[in-house]
């Protein structure tokens, strides 16, 4: 269950020394064709990692033939020598693969994504990767397992999703444990599939997908530099899928991989799903679900096991959704707890010791709806990120 699942894909990941665990930490994910269509989606961060910049260039393009991923350094804010690094990195996977024969292979078809501690991407760094991209492409195989340890970070597990659809499949997997805030995209994430779909196709979907799965998504409130979510098509199956069935199993897979990421988020002790009803509009609904999502003191009340609705009341007064406040229901895991903004029911009647949390809110203001996807604020959340530094 990877990306190696559909037809016309193969992968690897193996180990060169840049986690100092030993572990996995390079992988490379290549479309085999007989179709090379692809979309592609990158953090709205201002600040960029030079991987970023390297496959928006060849993301424009289109075609791209494959994606190298590596852990253990974002390559971000390392100047123009982490460029340079950025791009012999695909000019060292175009050449393994060229050697392969068959067609040649350019750098401008590779994909480059990185994962780690900013500013990491010195010589020894650059080497690391470089040096052994021969030894990672040597290892491609079409039933390969290896490639979704060899992209994790912080996490703490893997990360995949498949769907089997009438002739053709989905394969995918991803990682991410902090820095989870919207912006495109909110981690590293390779999605593969067999059916035959162009490039707008492709766009079209995953960019549908992305929107209710992983920019509603909002674990910490802190957007990486080196987000992307990479969608690569064989065309293997020889099968072309109405376009928005494809859309709809993609966006599941999304949505799959986004509860994955959700779950391993760091330090979390609840995982929480904030469902707003009655908004005058999608926008508004996920604006005031994010409110809540990013507020601090709610998030402190959850690891708590504090079903403190006030502070719920408080952070969607923040925006500009259109609302009464005074008419607003909240309810956490099902019970009810604040009726037309005021008190309903005892919070002794609600127990939040599940790992599994949902708030629901009714603004009684339109028939939209949004689910925004968030964690508490932990203790442990605060170690580990203490403890994660240069």
């Amino acid at each position: 269950m990877t990306v190696t699942t559909p037809a016309g894909f193969r992968s690897a990941g193996i180990a060169v020394g840049l986690k100092s665990t030993g572990k996995p930490d390079l992988a490379l994910v290549v479309n085999d064709g007989p179709e090379r269509a692809s979309a592609v989606v990158f953090t709205s961060n201002r600040a960029q990692a030079n991987p970023i910049l390297w496959s928006r260039k060849v993301a424009a393009e289109g075609a791209a033939r494959a994606v190298v991923l590596n852990s253990g350094g974002a390559n971000c804010f390392t100047g123009d020598f982490g460029y340079e690094t950025t791009r012999l990195t695909a000019e060292a996977v175009a050449s393994a693969l060229t050697a392969e024969g068959g067609d040649t292979v350019d750098a401008e078809a590779v994909l480059v994504c990185s994962t780690g501690l900013i500013g990491a991407g010195d010589q020894a760094f650059r080497d690391k990767i470089v040096n052994n991209v021969p030894a990672l492409a040597a290892a491609l195989a079409a039933d390969d397992t290896t490639a979704p340890a060899a992209i994790l970070t912080t996490d703490s597990v893997e990360k995949t999703a498949v769907h089997e659809g009438a002739g053709w499949t989905i394969g995918a997997m991803a990682k991410g444990a902090g820095m989870l805030a919207p912006g495109l995209a909110t981690m590293l994430v390779v999605i593969t599939t067999d059916a035959l779909l162009d490039d707008e196709a492709l766009d079209r979907a995953l960019r549908r997908a992305t929107d209710v799965s992983f920019d509603r998504l909002d674990s910490d409130g802190c957007m990486s530099t080196n987000d992307q979510v990479t969608l690569l098509a064989s065309g293997a199956s020889g099968v072309t899928p109405d376009e928005n069935e494809f859309a709809v199993a993609l966006a599941g897979v999304c949505e799959d991989l986004s509860a994955q990421l959700q779950a391993d988020a760091e330090g979390a002790s609840h995982d929480i799903d904030i469902e707003v009803r009655g908004a005058a509009s999608v926008e508004d609904a996920v604006e005031v679900g994010r409110s809540v999502a990013r507020n601090n003191l709610f998030k402190a009340a959850i690891f708590g096991n504090d079903p403190n609705w006030g502070r719920v009341l408080a952070a969607i007064g923040t925006t500009d959704a259109a609302f009464d406040p005074y008419q607003v229901d909240v309810s956490f895991n099902g019970v009810r707890l604040c009726h037309a903004g005021g008190p309903d029911r005892p919070v002794t009647e609600c127990d939040l010791t599940p790992r599994r949390t949902r708030v629901e809110i009714e603004l009684f203001a339109g028939t939209h709806a949004a689910t925004i996807r968030t964690n508490d604020l932990t203790h442990d959340y605060v170690h580990e990120n203490s403890a994660y530094s240069s």
